[in-house]
């Protein structure tokens, strides 16, 4: 009874830093250009995520009140 059941949440933590691990060497590898592009597009992805939420997130004007008028 002293052992993790398959999938718990250190072996996903593991999995995660052996892909930033990858990503890096991969990044050393290629060179400053790749590096400069996945940042820029990151950056690209966060401002459009950002616009996208802040546009969600504004709530639509109220409708004007119809007036209805009467004749004399």
């Amino acid at each position: 009874m002293n052992c993790r059941r398959h999938g718990s949440k250190p072996t996903i933590a593991l999995w995660m830093l052996v892909a930033v691990a990858d990503v890096a060497i991969i990044m050393a590898s290629t060179g400053l250009l790749a590096v400069l592009l996945v940042l820029s597009t990151l950056a690209l992805l966060t401002a459009v995520g950002v616009a996208a939420a802040r546009s969600i997130a504004r709530p639509e004007p109220e409708p004007a009140e119809i007036v209805a008028r009467r004749r004399a």
